[in-house]
C-alpha cells in the first residue's frame, strides 16, 4: 500500500516536471517571436515575464515534493537516482526561464530588427528552441538517443556563437553607429548559448535518471 502511494507521487513528480518544461518551451518560443517582430510587443514580453514567474513557483513546488519523497517515504536506489536528477533538472529549467526573460528584455528595446535578419542569431535561436524541446521530450519519452542528440547539438550552437561574434566584428567595422545593437546581439547570443548549456545539462540528467 505504501509503495503504491509512493509510485503515485513519483508519477505526479514526473507530470509536474513536464509542466515546467512546457513553460520553458513556451517562454523560448515567445522570446524568439519578440526578436522577430519589428514592433515592440509588450503583450508578448508580459507573457514571457509571467512564464518566468510561473517557472520559479513551479521549481519550489517540485523541490518540496522531491524532499517529501526523500524524507517521508522509503525510496529505493533507482527512486533516489530519479528524484536527484529531477532536482538538478528543475534548477536548469528555472535558469532557462530566467534567461528567456533576459533575452526578451533586450529584444523589446531593439529598434533595428532589420539588421538582426542579416546575422546568424535566428539560426542560433532555432537550434536552442529545439534543444529545449528535445531535452524535455527525452525525459517524457525516456529516450536516451534523443538526449544524446541534444548534447551533440550543443557543439553546433557553440560554432554559431563564434560566427555571430565574427559578424559583429564586421558590422562594427562597417558602421560604428551600430555599437549599441552589436552589444545587445552579443548579449542575446550569450544568453542563448547558456540556455543551450542548460538544455545539455537536462539531457545529461535524463541519462542519469534512467540509466545511472
Amino acid at each position: 500500500m505504501m509503495r503504491e502511494r509512493f509510485k503515485r507521487e513519483l508519477n505526479r513528480l514526473n507530470d509536474e516536471l513536464i509542466v515546467m518544461g512546457s513553460m520553458c518551451e513556451d517562454a523560448i518560443s515567445k522570446t524568439i517571436a519578440i526578436l522577430k517582430t519589428d514592433d515592440s510587443d509588450t503583450d508578448l514580453y508580459d507573457q514571457v515575464a509571467a512564464l518566468e514567474e510561473a517557472t520559479d513557483k513551479k521549481e519550489k513546488e517540485i523541490e518540496s515534493l522531491c524532499l517529501k519523497l526523500i524524507f517521508s517515504e522509503q525510496p529505493v536506489a533507482s527512486d533516489l537516482r530519479f528524484i536527484s536528477a529531477v532536482l538538478k533538472m528543475i534548477s536548469d529549467l528555472e535558469r532557462i526561464g530566467d534567461q528567456a526573460l533576459d533575452i526578451a528584455e533586450l529584444a523589446k528595446e531593439i529598434d533595428d530588427h532589420q539588421s538582426l535578419r542579416h546575422t546568424a542569431l535566428f539560426q542560433m535561436a532555432e537550434h536552442i528552441a529545439l534543444m529545449v524541446k528535445e531535452s524535455v521530450e527525452s525525459f517524457v519519452l525516456k529516450d536516451l538517443t534523443l538526449a544524446e542528440g541534444v548534447m551533440n547539438r550543443d557543439n553546433e550552437v557553440d560554432k554559431i556563437f563564434l560566427e555571430i561574434k565574427d559578424e559583429m566584428i564586421q558590422m562594427i567595422t562597417a558602421d560604428e553607429g551600430k555599437g549599441e545593437l552589436i552589444v545587445d546581439v552579443l548579449m542575446i547570443a550569450k544568453y542563448l548559448e547558456r540556455i543551450g548549456d542548460h538544455s545539455t545539462n537536462i539531457a545529461e540528467w535524463v541519462k542519469f535518471a534512467y540509466k545511472g
